[in-house]
């Protein structure tokens, strides 16, 4: 495994968590968890995912690599189930406004859909190690529940961006965080696409052959408001020293 995205991941999460922790003056849970926590999660999982794929080139430390990317992702199922249950409690009982309902909610089913691919990918490398041989029926049970759950987030969060946008009328204007958006769409189809692959189950192919068209568009669109943004930003200009000004009496 790159021992510099392992040591990267160890500094960052337990710098941040150790930090927050031990602050004294903490955010209400209405300003201080959105779906950005969820990041956590991503990040391990993605080192999960990167391990199973290096282990295939680096058959010397097949097993080594398969321990620690098997780890990796249990461990992000454990931190997803921990924010989500916070990130729910959230949603259902504390004021939700159009200010605070922000785009990188969607990182609410991004985080599952990249565990489903960690899962996945261990499903397929599975054969290879007699350990994870041993643990297949749990590992595509368990990663079958997160692609449900992640599922499941899809038409609950397109229906709180109507609600955001049409009922509330917020302005549908570019911003940095709709980038929040466009990663969960492609990762759902990437994790829809693989999963099929290990469990072998052929319908599951219908999602990834037409929902990769929406994980585009949405780049596409993304992509156009910061085109957009970045062209019609208007750079003040500070009056040039020494400038004549006509004389009025």
């Amino acid at each position: 495994m790159d021992h510099w995205s392992l040591a990267s991941w160890v500094l960052i999460m337990y710098t941040f968590l150790a930090a927050v922790t031990v602050q004294e003056d903490k955010p209400p849970l209405e300003t201080g968890i959105n779906g950005t926590w969820l990041l956590a999660t991503v990040a391990t999982q993605s080192i999960s995912v990167l391990g199973t794929l290096l282990a295939d080139r680096l058959t010397a430390y097949r097993e080594s690599l398969l321990f620690v990317t098997l780890c990796m992702f249990l461990l992000g199922c454990m931190l997803y189930l921990m924010l989500i249950t916070l990130i729910f409690y959230r949603f259902t009982f504390v004021k939700l406004t159009t200010v605070t309902l922000t785009p990188p909610y969607w990182i609410n089913m991004g985080a599952v859909a990249i565990t489903t691919l960690a899962g996945a990918r261990l499903i397929i490398a599975a054969p290879s190690w007699e350990l994870l041989s041993g643990m297949m029926p749990f590992l595509k049970g368990f990663t079958l529940f997160f692609w449900a759950a992640g599922t499941w987030w899809i038409p609950l969060l397109l229906i709180l961006g109507v609600w955001r946008h049409v009922r509330k009328h917020f302005p549908l204007v570019y911003d940095p965080s709709y980038w929040g958006m466009v990663f969960p769409l492609g990762m759902y189809t990437v994790c829809t696409l693989q999963l099929a692959k290990a469990i072998s189950f052929e319908p599951l192919m219908i999602i990834p052959r037409y929902f990769v068209f929406v994980a585009i568009a949405a780049w596409l669109v993304v992509f156009i408001g910061l085109t957009h943004s970045l062209l019609t930003r208007r750079i003040p200009t500070a009056p040039i020293a020494g400038t004549l000004r006509p004389i009025t009496s």
